[in-house]
């Protein structure tokens, strides 16, 4: 190869390493912007009490945030709770199920979408009781502060998002 070719040669491979390092380094905020919207158009299916209001609200909640809700009414949800791995420590009175992951009570949207978008290796997210002041549970001006907790299949918790009052 002639000094000409190979330093047009570099070049090319030059060009092509920094568009290849650009696409990289642009990727994870497209690919989080993708995740996002698609999270916002996410399909959860419900499983509630059919006498239970507040998970109605809950809903309206996550409807308005741009989830897709099929909403299924059940006389035994805590048959639901076990077969979707709902630590008893962690129940509430609804569980969803999101792209895999199980959203158990009066999660906000905005903890739902988080996940759906940083995909973490957990099983699923629960707001635990039902506290209020979170999603659904607006009653009197009252808000408590609660934590969002993760759980794994294996039964560990950590933390998963903070609610101050």
């Amino acid at each position: 190869m002639k000094r000409r070719e190979f330093t047009s040669h570099l070049w090319g491979l030059g060009a092509v390493a920094l568009s290849g390092a650009m696409a990289g380094f642009l990727a994870p905020a497209a690919r989080a912007a993708t995740i996002t919207e698609s999270a916002k158009v996410a399909q959860l299916t419900v499983f509630r009490s059919p006498s239970c209001n507040c998970c109605g609200r809950w809903i309206e909640h996550m409807e308005a945030a741009g989830f897709q809700v099929e909403d299924n009414l059940t006389d035994d949800i805590n048959a639901i709770k076990a077969q979707y791995g709902v630590p008893e420590d962690l129940a509430s009175c609804h569980t969803a199920i999101a792209d895999g992951y199980v959203i158990e009570g009066h999660v906000p949207a905005a903890d739902v979408e988080r996940m759906l978008a940083e995909q973490p290796d957990i099983l699923g997210i629960a707001a635990p009781g039902m506290p209020m002041g979170s999603p659904g549970m607006e009653v009197d001006d009252r808000a408590d502060a609660y934590t969002v907790m993760a759980f794994k299949t294996d039964g560990s918790t950590a933390p998963f998002a903070a609610h101050t009052e």
